[in-house]
C-alpha cells in the first residue's frame, strides 16, 4: 500500500507539472505516451494469451491515431484514413507473416488493440485541442481533461479505500475477486465529490452548463463506466494469466493498470463537455 500511495502522489505531481508548465503541448505528449505504453502492454497480454499481434507497427499507428484530433486541427492531415490504412496493411501482412492457425487471431487482436486503446484515448486529445471559434480557452480545455481524469481515478481510490474498510459483497468474483459493491459505491461517491469540487473551483472557466451540481451528477455514470473498464482489463489479464499488465509503476503495475478506466470514459467526457 505504501508503494501505491507513493506512486499515486508522484503521478499526480507529474500530471500537474506537465499541465502547468507544458500546457497543451505537454498534455499532448503525456496522453500520447500513455496511449503508446498502454497499447504496448495490451499487445503483451495478447501474446501471453497465445495470439500474435503485429505489435510494433500497431503501436506506431496507434500513437498517430491517438493524435488525430490535433493533427487534423493543426496540420489539416487526412487522419480519417489512418484506421482504414491499418486494416489494409495488417490484412496484407497476415497472409505472408502468420501461419494459418494464427492469422485470424493476429488480425483481430492487432486491430482490437488499436480501436480499444488508441481510438478511445484520442478523445482526450480532442478535449484539449484548441479549435477556431472556441468559446472556452485552451487552459479551460486542460481543466476539463483534468476533471475527467480526476473523476475517473478518484473512483479507483475511493473504491479501494471503501472496499478495504467495509467491503463485504463481491462484485465479480470470477473476474476481479477483490472488488466489492461497497467499494464501488464508495468510489462513485468519491468521484461525485471531486467532480463537484473541481467544477466549483473552475466555475469561471468551465462551460456554463457544467455547474457543480451537474458535475457531481455527471461524475456518477462516468465513475461507473470506469469500473466497467477496469473489469474489462481484468478479463484480458485473466485470459493471459497475468496479475498485472506490467511493472512500470511500483505498487500499481503497468501503464494499462493505470489507464484502463480512462479508455471507456474518454469519449463520454468529450460528449458531456459539448465541445465542437
Amino acid at each position: 500500500m505504501g508503494k501505491r500511495i507513493f506512486s499515486t502522489v508522484l503521478l499526480w505531481l507529474i500530471v500537474g507539472a506537465t499541465l502547468w508548465f507544458g500546457r497543451t503541448n505537454g498534455a499532448l505528449v503525456l496522453i500520447t505516451l500513455i496511449s503508446i505504453l498502454t497499447l504496448r502492454e495490451f499487445y503483451q497480454l495478447m501474446h501471453a494469451s497465445g495470439y500474435d499481434p503485429f505489435d510494433k507497427f500497431g503501436i506506431t499507428l496507434g500513437g498517430l491515431i491517438t493524435l488525430t484530433p490535433w493533427l487534423q486541427a493543426q496540420l489539416g492531415w487526412p487522419t480519417s484514413l489512418l484506421l482504414p490504412l491499418a486494416v489494409i496493411v495488417f490484412a496484407i501482412r497476415l497472409l505472408g507473416e502468420r501461419t494459418p492457425e494464427t492469422r485470424v487471431e493476429s488480425l483481430a487482436s492487432t486491430l482490437f488493440g488499436i480501436v480499444y486503446v488508441a481510438v478511445m484515448l484520442q478523445y482526450l486529445v480532442a478535449i484539449i485541442t484548441p479549435l477556431p471559434g472556441d468559446t472556452i480557452s485552451a487552459d479551460a480545455r486542460l481543466l476539463l481533461c483534468l476533471w475527467l481524469i480526476a473523476v475517473t481515478k478518484f473512483c479507483d481510490m475511493g473504491a479501494l479505500l471503501t472496499g478495504m474498510a467495509i467491503g463485504r459483497h463481491r462484485m465479480s468474483p470470477q473476474i476481479s475477486p477483490k472488488k466489492t459493491w461497497e467499494g464501488a459505491v464508495g468510489g462513485v461517491i468519491f468521484s461525485m465529490g471531486i467532480g463537484a469540487f473541481i467544477a466549483w473551483r473552475a466555475r469561471d472557466m468551465f462551460p456554463p452548463h457544467l455547474t457543480p451540481l451537474v458535475a457531481a451528477l455527471s461524475a456518477a455514470p462516468i465513475a461507473m463506466v470506469g469500473i466497467v473498464a477496469d473489469l474489462v482489463e481484468s478479463v484480458l489479464k485473466r485470459r493471459a494469466n497475468m496479475k498485472d499488465s506490467g511493472q512500470t509503476i511500483p505498487g500499481i503495475g503497468g501503464m494499462f493498470d493505470l489507464s484502463d478506466s480512462l479508455i471507456l470514459v474518454a469519449p463520454i467526457g468529450y460528449f458531456l463537455f459539448r465541445l465542437p
